[in-house]
């Protein structure tokens, strides 16, 4: 896997974030941890992108992610982050505003887990790893093999089934921060996002 952790995170642009725990270390112990860093990747990350899929694993996570217009970036900031100064409300703030989000992410999470488990330290890699998403075709098959990933590890011998995946919850009708209506329009229909699923992909370059 190749270290894309210096690629700038961009307004309107599709990417696959990826991280794991510091030397590849548990830091999903139970369903209540998962809920968690799920929760907060609602309240903090959606806000500032558009999410598409994601998997959680045991030492690590999958998520497919479309950053806000250069617009709502600029909106979010003046209403949320009020003590940016002028100078930094330019091109180059709009840059970090998904990974100071992502961060305060990490930062909340880590904290509750180490408190939870009475360690301390750094938890998960940082800065995170990233790749952009640059063709139609390649952000279907990112979203396929995101929820392949627990079946690819052996975790489970059918993904379909696999409780913290975004999966099941597009083909559902349950209220949800991910952007469904998008996802399966990028497979036409749910009948074809279930049949483009049929084949595993395990080749998927980073």
């Amino acid at each position: 896997m190749n270290d894309n952790r210096i690629t700038i995170i961009e307004p309107d642009k599709y990417y696959h974030i990826f991280n794991r725990g510091i030397n590849g270390d548990v830091i999903f112990k139970s369903d209540h941890n998962k809920n968690f860093f799920l929760q907060k990747i609602t309240q903090l990350l959606v806000p500032v992108c558009d999410l598409y899929s994601y998997c959680l694993l045991s030492n690590h996570f999958h998520l497919l992610i479309k950053v806000k217009s250069e617009k709502e970036l600029n909106l979010f900031a003046k209403t949320q982050l009020n003590n940016i100064t002028k100078a930094e409300k330019g091109l180059h703030s709009l840059q970090n505003i998904f990974s100071k989000q992502f961060s305060r992410v990490f930062n909340s999470y880590s904290q509750a887990f180490n408190k939870e488990n009475n360690r301390h330290g750094a938890l998960i890699e940082s800065p995170f790893r990233r790749k952009e998403i640059i063709s139609e075709e390649y952000l279907r098959n990112n979203i396929i093999y995101i929820h392949q990933n627990p079946q690819l590890h052996s975790i489970t011998d059918n993904f379909r089934q696999f409780k913290y995946s975004s999966y099941q919850t597009i083909l559902s009708n349950k209220p949800t921060s991910i952007a469904r209506n998008e996802v399966i329009e990028l497979f036409d229909n749910a009948e074809n996002f279930i049949i483009c699923h049929q084949k595993i992909k395990d080749e998927m370059i980073f």
